[in-house]
């Protein structure tokens, strides 16, 4: 898994057009683009992909659809997740593991488990999952951080094999990599903490900014995995003006509207999100002049 999942994944969005549905020839020239940008591996029904809005057949559809214009290219990792445990062993069950190489799981949202829940979760999960299974820690978004020592304990398990962690704390990460075995994983899900916590052990970024900028982005990751820390950080140092705005209303409305500047989507989200407002885009204009 290390060999296959180092280095740069993109987070998909998904592209959609003024009815709503998902613009396939959007997505196409966009998973084109990015694989010819170098990135290393396509992560499809993640949060940037607007998931929580997108229907069982919809996500079935985008999963087929990606593997088809991949054509084998890169690996793909596949966003599996829920509060409900049962629903994510059903989901698992009813999936099309062909052309998978990995899930990507979250961390249970709005239960705000103990730690002993989230073990008792992602163990359930991992016991089923027929291919290897990275944890995802995102307390801005589940309302609950899994701390180090519950990554640490589950890192045991043989088909736990790595965690995207952005809780923006750079001591868990620490902590983590301390205490983890040496093939364990662990994956930046913060793109402007990619470069410092590769300095300390991480292994690459799960990105939104590989959405608009693959080939930059995926130069600065992996010179920082080469050990080439002064061109990985000018190359981040760029990025710096532009990467708050693409949380500041929301992921994945920014990266989004970014696309939207370069030419390459429509300027359509599903509610409950709302297209960027007229300051963001304004604000986004802006650093991408001066980029």
């Amino acid at each position: 898994m290390r060999n296959i999942f180092r280095g740069v994944g993109v987070a998909l969005i998904t592209p959609f057009k003024n009815d709503l549905s998902i613009d396939y020839l959007a997505l196409e020239n966009l998973i084109n683009t990015t694989i010819n940008g170098n990135v290393d591996y396509l992560v499809v029904n993640g949060t940037t992909s607007e998931a929580s809005t997108l229907t069982d057949t919809e996500k079935s559809d985008l999963l087929a659809f990606t593997a088809r214009v991949n054509k084998g290219r890169k690996p793909i990792m596949y966003g599996i997740g829920a509060n409900n445990t049962q629903q994510v062993l059903d989901i698992i069950s009813n999936t099309d593991f062909t052309h998978i190489s990995a899930v990507l799981t979250v961390s249970p949202y709005y239960n705000k488990p103990s730690q002993e829940g989230i073990i008792a979760h992602y163990t359930l999960i991992a016991n089923h999952c027929p291919v290897p299974l990275m944890l995802y820690n995102v307390p801005g978004r589940t309302g609950s951080n899994m701390t180090a020592a519950t990554t640490v304990k589950l890192a045991q398990h043989p088909n736990i094999f790595g965690i995207k962690e952005a809780s923006g704390n750079i001591e868990q990460c620490i902590e983590i990599v301390k205490g983890k075995p040496e093939d364990f994983m662990l994956v930046s899900g913060d793109d402007i903490l990619a470069v410092p916590m590769i300095s300390i052990g991480c292994e690459g970024s799960i990105s939104v900014l590989a959405n608009a900028f693959p080939k930059k982005f995926s130069e600065c990751i992996h010179a920082a995995l080469a050990d080439d820390f002064v061109l990985a950080s000018k190359h981040l140092q760029d990025f710096l003006p532009l990467n708050g705005y693409l949380y500041e209303e929301s992921n994945p409305v920014g990266i989004k509207e970014v696309l939207v500047q370069k030419g390459k989507i429509s300027r359509v989200v599903r509610l409950p999100l709302l297209n960027a407002s007229e300051g963001l885009q304004n604000k986004i204009s802006s650093a991408l002049s001066n980029m």
